[in-house]
């Protein structure tokens, strides 16, 4: 009889012990990966993650890799939903400028679909030391560019430009040298960095120092650094699928472009 019993405890607890394994099999299940933009990831998921586990009862994991990089993953497969700072086509260009530092090829897919969620606006930024206070369209090209690498020459101290930007794939970049470059590359020797943080934090290290950054992001991580006047510059920030979203991508997006997930945002 005690033997007996025995068994049946035995297994009883290699049922719990089952049981225990596909609960946790479950839970994992439910943590959803998003590759893609850190001014998506600033912008939006930093505040609305613990509001999106609520109303859509999953775990939501941040790939902080940028636009270009970001659309990669989702189309190879790695992600279900990607981040972008920018225009569905811009993102596609962004992509294909990462893959190129990769040394590997992107096509993107016909089925792509762009889920807008906000808009952003990109300011120029410049050392809290430096009295510029303004900065034209041209003023901007030839300073990134390099045709310009004096302060002097736009109204500046006698001091050297330091050019800061960030890496080849990322949404802030190619918008920028879409609006304001006329999609003229960088000044060789532009210091390339690969989060908005590393940016501000570079411009703010020496009084020559230039970058643009999303004005959110600014605002929460002035460092040394001020803005400067400069044209607009307002892009889309979104999500990007590969067809129709999933059922659990459908429910973060419902969320995120609801009245009270539009109010959590920064």
């Amino acid at each position: 009889m005690k033997s007996f019993v025995r068994s049946v405890r035995s297994v009883r607890s290699i049922c719990l012990l089952a049981l225990s394994g596909l609960v946790g099999v479950a839970a994992m299940a439910e943590t959803l990966e998003v590759s893609g933009s850190t001014t998506v990831q600033t912008r939006i998921f930093e505040t609305t993650t613990a509001a999106l586990k609520t109303a859509t009862g999953m775990d939501i994991k941040f790939l902080p890799v940028g636009s270009g990089k970001g659309l990669i993953a989702l189309v190879d497969g790695k992600v279900s939903v990607s981040a972008t700072s920018e225009p569905l086509a811009d993102t596609i260009k962004s992509a294909e400028k990462a893959a190129k530092e990769l040394d590997k090829t992107f096509t993107a897919p016909s089925n792509l679909k762009f889920h807008e969620l906000a808009r952003d606006e990109i300011v120029v930024i410049v050392h809290k030391d430096n009295p510029v206070q303004a900065l034209s369209k041209a003023q901007l090209k030839d300073i990134n560019t390099g045709k310009i690498t004096n302060w002097k020459d736009v109204g500046g101290p006698d001091l050297p430009v330091k050019v800061v930007t960030s890496h080849a794939g990322s949404a802030t970049r190619g918008m920028f040298q879409k609006m304001m470059m006329d999609g003229s590359e960088y000044v060789t020797g532009a210091v390339e960095i690969r989060t908005t943080k590393e940016e501000i934090l570079e411009v703010g290290k020496e009084k020559g120092g230039v970058g643009a950054v999303s004005e959110a992001f600014f605002a929460a991580n002035p460092g040394k650094v001020k803005t400067v006047k400069a044209p607009d510059m307002v892009r889309p920030l979104a999500l990007i699928t590969a067809g129709a979203p999933k059922p659990e991508v459908q429910k973060m997006i419902d969320f995120l472009q609801s009245k009270e997930g539009k109010k959590l945002m920064k």
